[in-house]
């Protein structure tokens, strides 16, 4: 299985990278900003069996992005699973978000899903096979106050999701959108809050793994998952 996780630094993306790396033939391709975290996922992923291997890349930068999908298809071909984690969550009321940190939630939530769909998409319809995983969030579906670019960039990622849903159902691919609450990942780094009111990272990984296991006939297309006592 050639699995592909942009994000995978840490938190979720590391996740579910490890949980892929048990699977018989894993082959993971590990894309994020952060080559010396990917090396280090990397060595981990290889410890539970898996090939894997970092592709240091800006899901942000067209030009990166097409580069990176090159390379890695000339490693691997077409993806089997294509994971969209990447993501950034900066706090912010609409008055105290500018327009540069509104802009940038936006690219790195939302552009980057786009652009690395578009760079693997034409193989994967070519092969007439393979699962887009989109991490979307519970900020998909609820609006809150303080978060205004990343419900924003959030509310656009589960848009962007369903178009794909709708132009690929028909051709062999299977779309699924995860719409985690809280998980305690770096983006909580300093909270008050206990860990018990947070989702385990390794939680998300389990749903992505156990959604792509279904058989081709039957297709998750949404997910939300919150942690027992609701959102934070």
């Amino acid at each position: 299985m050639h699995v592909i996780i942009t994000g995978a630094s840490q938190g979720i993306g590391r996740a579910i990278a490890e949980a892929f790396a048990a699977e018989p033939a894993a082959r993971i391709a590990l894309v994020a900003r952060s080559a010396d975290k990917l090396a280090a996922v990397a060595e981990a992923c290889r410890a539970r069996g898996a090939a894997a291997e970092p592709f240091p890349c800006d899901v942000t930068d067209e030009t990166a992005v097409g580069r990176t999908a090159a390379a890695i298809q000339a490693c691997w071909g077409a993806p089997d699973v294509l994971v969209n984690n990447a993501g950034l969550f900066r706090p912010g009321g609409l008055l105290e978000v500018d327009a540069t940190a509104f802009r940038q939630q936006i690219e790195v939530n939302l552009t980057s899903a786009f652009l690395v769909t578009q760079a693997f998409l034409p193989a994967m319809l070519e092969a007439g096979r393979g699962h887009l995983i989109y991490m979307a969030s519970v900020a998909s579906i609820r609006a809150y106050a303080g978060g205004a670019a990343y419900c924003a960039a959030k509310h656009g990622l589960l848009g962007l999701a369903r178009v794909v849903r709708e132009e690929t159902r028909t051709r062999g691919l299977r779309v699924t959108t995860l719409l985690p609450g809280a998980t305690l990942t770096p983006s909580w780094d300093g909270t008050d809050l206990p860990a018990s009111r947070f989702m385990p990272p390794e939680d998300i990984a389990r749903a992505v793994l156990d959604v792509v296991r279904l058989s081709d006939r039957t297709v998750v297309e949404e997910m939300v998952l919150r942690p027992q006592e609701g959102d934070v």
